[in-house]
């Protein structure tokens, strides 16, 4: 699997958010997409998964271009986890279940139960099936709707900012979660992500956005003080410990 962006670009009719974005992630990486609020991070991932029509330039799977797929076989493909998620009556596993609504035809068959099921097992929530979204902490609930995700078996994962409602525990263990499942189950993950600690510990590629534009892009290589204080203004320190790179800030 290969995803190919070139040239894409999104604007409003007041302001552009995107200009002239192209990158490749091929299967098995896990790419942190990193900048500050309003960078145009979580449009960027709306306008692969087609959520937002970009201004110009094009997405493609392999040679599939992403535009002229079918609502069903683009979501075969691509499992998107958007930041806000309304809460319902559903029960956990029903909600998981939705992940399989590309593939059921008149009904869920045992194989897609148990596709559910082990989705579920991934995110530790075996012991909740039977609970009601309404009645789950947000940071539970994001876990469910990355649960669907999985539920999907696409070849990309689209994850908008998806440990920022959990605590500390759960961060590692979803973030963890994530780039075991990359590697596992030969996926590829796109992850806009504000911490940037967290990003080094289970990224390997960065992607810097500034004003709608790749800043910089690469492995940890483009993580330096100076990059880190030009698209945060922030200045920063990089230290390591246990083979693992710190920022702290100044």
């Amino acid at each position: 699997m290969k995803l190919t962006v070139e040239g894409l670009a999104f604007k409003y009719p007041s302001r552009h958010v995107l200009n002239d974005i192209n990158f490749t992630l091929s299967k098995g990486e896990f790419l942190a997409i990193l900048g500050v609020n309003g960078a145009g991070k979580s449009t960027l991932l709306k306008c692969i998964n087609r959520v937002l029509k970009p201004h110009k330039g094009s997405v493609f799977i392999n040679e599939d271009e992403v535009f002229r797929l079918s609502r069903r076989d683009l979501a075969k493909r691509i499992g998107y986890v958007a930041q806000r998620q309304e809460s319902s009556r559903a029960t956990v596993f029903d909600a998981v279940l939705l992940g399989r609504k590309p593939y059921i035809q008149w009904e869920a068959t045992k194989k897609d139960m148990e596709i559910a099921q082990n989705a579920m097992k991934i995110l530790k929530l075996e012991d909740y099936a039977l609970r009601y979204l309404n009645e789950l902490s947000g940071g539970e609930q994001q876990k469910v709707v990355i649960a669907r995700a999985l539920a999907q078996e696409p070849e990309i994962l689209l994850l908008d900012e998806p440990t920022s409602s959990l605590d500390l525990k759960n961060q590692l263990e979803v973030a963890g979660i994530i780039k075991s499942v990359v590697k596992n189950q030969e996926m590829s993950a796109i992850v806009t992500m504000h911490d940037l600690n967290l990003a080094l510990r289970f990224a390997d590629k960065f992607m810097l956005v500034k004003n709608g534009t790749i800043f910089a892009a690469g492995g940890l290589e483009v993580i330096t003080p100076e990059n880190i204080e030009s698209v945060y203004s922030v200045p920063v320190k990089i230290h390591e410990i246990d083979h693992v790179p710190i920022v702290v800030p100044l």
